[in-house]
C-alpha cells in the first residue's frame, strides 16, 4: 500500500509517501515573511504556486510514479480555511485523476499518529503544540480526548505574535528561541494555569505594555517568555500524566522543535520516572508523511472519503472524530 498524503492546515504545503509504515519521501514548501506575520489569503497562494513542485520532488525522493500511488490523504481540519481549501482541491483531482480511494484525516491526531508509528507507543499522552493549537491529548473510549487545552491562542500563534511586536520575522519560533538564549534576566510574568487549561492572552497584552515602555532587553523578554509559557504547559502536561495514568509523552507540533522546549519536557518525565519521545524536526512541524500514516491507517479499517463530503473542516476539534483504529 503506497499512500500519498498532502498537509495544508497552515502556512506548510506539505507532501508525504509511505509505502506500509515506511516513509519513502517528506517534502515541504513554507510560506515565510521577513517582517510581520502569516496573511491566508498570500499562504494560499503560496500552496497553489508550489503544490504541483512538492509533489513532483515528493514522487522522485519516494523513486514511484504516479500509477503507483494507491490512496491519496489530506488534511481536512482544524486549520486555515483558506489553506485547507487548496489541499482538498489537489487531494481531490489526484483522487479523480488516478482513480483512486481518497482519505481526510484530522491534523491533530496525524501528529499523535505519527509519534506512536515511530516509537512504539500503545498509550502515551500528545502534548500538542503549534500555531492554533495548543492541547494535550490521550486515547478514551473509542476517542482521542483533550485533557487540558488552551482557552485562547494557541502557543505558536502566542509566539507568532510576540515575535511581530519584537520587528521578528514569520515563523517567529526559531526566531524567539535564538534570542532568548541570549536572556541573561528573567522578568516576573503573568502564569495562568486555570485546572488542566492555560491561557495566553492576558500574558501576550502584559508584553506588549512591557516592549512599548522599552524598560527591558529583547533577550530577557523572549527568555522570559519561553521560560513561562513552557513551564505552564509542563505543568499541565504533569497534571493530566496523572489523571490519566500514563508513563508516556509524545511532543507534536511546530513549537516542540524548540531546545528549551524539549529540556523542560526531558526534565519533567525524568522527575516522574516516565519516557519522553521527540520526533525529528521534519515529523514535529506539520508534514504530509504524518497525514498519509494516519490516512493508511484509517483506510485500512475501511474507511474513505467521498468527493461529495470532502468539504474541509476548519474547526474540526480532535475529540469530534471516532477513532476505530485503535484498541
Amino acid at each position: 500500500m503506497i499512500c500519498l498524503g498532502i498537509e495544508s492546515t497552515a502556512h506548510t504545503f506539505g507532501v508525504g509517501i509511505i509505502k506500509n509504515n515506511e516513509i519513502l519521501s517528506n517534502i515541504k514548501e513554507s510560506y515565510t515573511t521577513k517582517k510581520g506575520g502569516m496573511i491566508p489569503s498570500k499562504a494560499s497562494e503560496h500552496h497553489l504556486e508550489v503544490f504541483e513542485k512538492a509533489i513532483d520532488k515528493a514522487l522522485s525522493k519516494a523513486e514511484v510514479g504516479l500509477s503507483d500511488i494507491d490512496l491519496i490523504a489530506f488534511s481536512q481540519g482544524p486549520g486555515i480555511g483558506h489553506t485547507l481549501k487548496i489541499g482538498a482541491n489537489v487531494a481531490r483531482s489526484l483522487s479523480i485523476l488516478l482513480d483512486k480511494p481518497m482519505v481526510g484525516v484530522n491534523h491533530c491526531i496525524a501528529h499523535l499518529e505519527v509519534g506512536r508509528m515511530l516509537f512504539n507507543v500503545k498509550n502515551p499522552l500528545l502534548v500538542y503544540v503549534s500555531g492554533a493549537n495548543t492541547q494535550i491529548i490521550a486515547y478514551s473510549n473509542g476517542k482521542y480526548r483533550v485533557f487540558g487545552e488552551t482557552l485562547d491562542i494557541g502557543v505558536g500563534n502566542f509566539i507568532d505574535s510576540l515575535a511581530r511586536e519584537l520587528g521578528l520575522g514569520f515563523p517567529g519560533g526559531p526566531h524567539l528561541q535564538n534570542l532568548a538564549e541570549s536572556g541573561d534576566e528573567y522578568i516576573k510574568l503573568p502564569y495562568v494555569v486555570k485546572g488542566m487549561d492555560v491561557s495566553f492572552g492576558g500574558l501576550l497584552t502584559n508584553l506588549k505594555h512591557k516592549i512599548k515602555k522599552g524598560r527591558y532587553k529583547k533577550e530577557n523578554i523572549a527568555y522570559s517568555a519561553q521560560e513561562t509559557i513552557f513551564a505552564m504547559i509542563m505543568e499541565v502536561t504533569e497534571r493530566a500524566m496523572a489523571h490519566c495514568g500514563i508513563d508516556e509523552i509524545i511532543l507534536g507540533g511546530g513549537v516542540a522543535c524548540n531546545k528549551r522546549f524539549q529540556e523542560m519536557a526531558g526534565i519533567m518525565t525524568k522527575q516522574r520516572k516516565a519516557k519522553c519521545h521527540i520526533p525529528p524536526n521534519d515529523l514535529l512541524v506539520d508534514n504530509g508523511a504524518m497525514i498519509a500514516w494516519l490516512g493508511h491507517l484509517m483506510y485500512s479499517k475501511g474507511l474513505t472519503t467521498e468527493i461529495g463530503v470532502s468539504q474541509v473542516l476548519p474547526y474540526q476539534r480532535t475529540d469530534d472524530v471516532i477513532v476505530s483504529w485503535v484498541h
